[in-house]
């Protein structure tokens, strides 16, 4: 095995916000370094990336991307991730197994924002990142301005390693920081070097890098104090050292849709991103060549013509087709390109390659041979926040329905289903509404399973406020013998979250025992459905007296005899409507927070507090109860408050009393 090809392999992932241009960004990798002949367009939808029918139609990333391509002796496997944060979870997931990031960004100073979460994934994962901001050509804020922006919701110090050259506002060129030389774009080209500019922010700019990187580096800090200008080759050799330590962030910028600084970023990859070696020694891993086989799945895809495909990060070993996986046989091995797959022999350590055919093996899994057998650590799943009830349109497709269900659950872990056991209804959740729109059009084109959806039904409730006592007599005859059950209930409401109790008080065996089991079946199918339409809870219930006939008698009849003395003494109980109420814990930049609170309570929400939240920058955590009814697009409200950026959890927490005005309109509507 060549060693040479396990050092010049680098594992990129491309992420940042929804239209940053990632996916146009990935095609000028590809063009520069000659992997496409010609470059597609988002617009055209003919990218190597984005090239579902759920990606064309709303020309936005929908899953991970992957190809590849080689450039001054490095192959480079990118990984182009979804900017929207409905589909974040795929991002994270193919984050595991990056050695390192590019977050691209707009230079707009109201956007930076955004970059927030994924900066704290790639900071908690200790993954090194280098932001790269796009359409610079838009630029209508200073670049110290943006740098300063960036720096506010970084927790690692960020070094710009360029300086723009603009002529009226449009970038036109750059300067190299670190070799202080400048540069003017060519189209289709090498920029072209020129004489350096004297700009008085470029000084401060490279100030600012070598201080930052003087934090680092004591020799550094001796030179700069001693006023000595230190070589560039020190300062790329700082650099390459901080970013692969995530100690710090280099900043570059460029025109990705004219590969205007597309040549600097790779040059910056070449040379300071981490190697295989690195990114393992990071995770605690050795990275050996020979012996066991340890690999990770960070994608799971269906194809129609593979069929199942999951996408591995190779840590240690290599993989060949036929081999044994976690007891899965490999049935082949696939560099990716886009939606083309290229058969290969083997996949050495570092290499990120598709398995086909390992069925039982999900994403996040730990994949090995032999006696290895270690759980790497994976992402979090994301919970579920939105949901729509689903079902299919044609009723002879409902067999095939779990089927699909579960292969689509295992492309997007994100995902969850279920039939909720009071409203019957199968309830798709997922992250938001593209997110689902984007789930049930994969069933449609992948299993030919067209949905028809709602908004699911709130699972309301109801209960009592007196106790009443009441009678039911059930007697039938029609020939031969007849039916007789008789019963005395009293009925008595029980505090919040006690539920359901039957108990029986009968003397002198007026109601044989053999027959009790019906009085309590005829109560609980009566509490199914109570006088205001919804489920009974938090009620007693207690036979007190009856009387049966010796012949005609049955557990029949009393079930029936109990069911006429619910439904007479139920409405005298004072009946009231309860509705779920839930615990919500939401997150959200501090600037916003005020507009939380307000979003809450316009909602009839109870406000329980907000602090600080712990380990993020300037976000604030809000603790509230929220009525189920007011949940299913508070998350659209959130993110359209907070730039996108807003998130909760929930927990379902108690019932509580509708207020009597919406209770007659829900009442009415049932």
């Amino acid at each position: 095995m060549n060693i040479d090809r396990i050092k010049n392999a680098r594992n990129i992932a491309i992420v940042g916000p929804y239209s940053s241009g990632k996916t146009t960004l990935l095609e000028s990798l590809l063009f520069v370094t000659k992997a496409i002949k010609r470059k597609g367009n988002i617009e055209a939808g003919n990218t190597v990336g984005d090239s579902t029918p759920e990606a064309c139609k709303r020309k936005m990333s929908v899953e991970v991307s992957v190809a590849s391509t080689d450039y001054k002796d490095i192959q480079f496997t990118f990984l182009d991730c979804p900017g929207s944060i409905e589909l974040a979870q795929e991002t994270y997931n193919a984050l595991v197994g990056a050695g390192a990031a590019v977050v691209v960004c707009e230079p707009i100073l109201e956007k930076v924002l955004t970059l927030a979460p994924l900066f704290k994934f790639l900071n908690d994962w200790e993954i090194p990142h280098i932001v790269f901001i796009n359409k610079m050509d838009r630029c209508a804020a200073k670049y110290m301005e943006i740098l300063h922006a960036l720096k506010n919701v970084s927790s690692r110090p960020l070094v710009p390693q360029q300086y723009p050259i603009t002529t009226k506002h449009n970038c036109v060129g750059y300067i190299d920081l670190v070799t202080e030389q400048a540069y003017h774009y060519q189209s289709g080209d090498s920029a072209d070097r020129v004489p350096l500019p004297q700009l008085a922010e470029e000084e401060t700019a490279r100030t600012e890098m070598l201080e930052t990187l003087a934090d680092f580096d004591d020799d550094l800090l001796e030179k700069l104090v001693e006023e000595i200008t230190p070589k560039p080759a020190e300062i790329e050799q700082d650099l390459k050292q901080e970013l692969r330590a995530d100690l710090i962030v280099p900043v570059l910028f460029g025109v990705a849709e004219n590969d205007y600084g597309v040549r600097p970023l790779l040059d910056v990859l070449v040379k300071e991103a981490p190697t295989p070696q690195n990114t393992a020694a990071r995770r605690g891993l050795k990275t050996r060549i020979e012996g066991d086989t340890l690999a990770q799945v960070l994608k799971t895809y269906y194809t129609p013509q593979e069929g199942k495909l999951s996408l591995v990060r190779v840590w240690q070993g290599t993989v060949v087709e036929g081999m044994s996986l976690n007891d899965q046989r490999v049935g082949g091995v696939y560099r990716l390109q886009g939606a083309n797959h290229e058969p290969i022999q083997e996949a050495y350590v570092g290499e990120i390659v598709a398995l086909g055919r390992t069925e039982g093996i999900q994403t996040g899994d730990s994949l090995g041979d032999g006696k290895l057998r270690l759980k790497l650590p994976k992402a979090d799943i994301m919970p579920p926040v939105y949901a729509l009830a689903i079902a299919t349109k044609h009723q002879e497709d409902e067999v095939k329905l779990t089927g699909a269900m579960t292969k689509l659950l295992e492309e997007d872990p994100s995902l969850y289903w279920e039939q909720h056991g009071d409203t019957h209804e199968f309830i798709l959740w997922g992250q938001g509404e593209i997110h689902l729109q984007i789930s049930l059009d994969r069933l449609d084109r992948k299993y030919n399973l067209p949905m028809s959806t709602h908004l699911p039904q709130i699972p309301y409730k109801e209960s009592i406020r007196r106790e009443t006592k009441s009678h039911g007599r059930y007697k039938h005859q029609s020939g031969g013998h007849g039916a007789f059950g008789d019963v005395h209930l009293q009925i008595k409401p029980l505090s919040r979250g006690e539920g359901y109790r039957f108990r029986q008080s009968i003397v002198g065996g007026v109601v044989p025992r053999r027959y009790i089991p019906g009085v309590e079946t005829g109560v609980r199918e009566y509490l199914a459905h109570g006088p205001l339409g919804f489920p009974v809870v938090d009620v007693d219930v207690t036979l007190t007296d009856g009387s049966h006939h010796a012949v005609d008698s049955s557990e029949l009849a009393f079930k029936q005899a109990a069911r006429l003395a619910m439904t007479e003494g139920m409405p005298k109980c004072n009946p009231v409507l309860l509705e779920p109420l839930l615990l919500l814990k939401i997150a959200a930049p501090a600037e916003f927070t005020s507009g939380v609170l307000q979003l809450v309570s316009g909602r009839r929400g109870q406000i329980l507090g907000y602090e600080v939240l712990k380990g993020w920058k300037a976000w604030d955590s809000i603790a509230a109860y929220l009525p189920q009814a007011e949940m299913h697009d508070f998350i659209i409200e959130l993110r359209s408050l907070t730039l996108g950026v807003g998130f909760f959890t929930w927990q379902y927490e108690r019932l509580q009393e509708v207020p009597d005005k919406l209770a007659k309109s829900v009442i009415a509507a049932r």
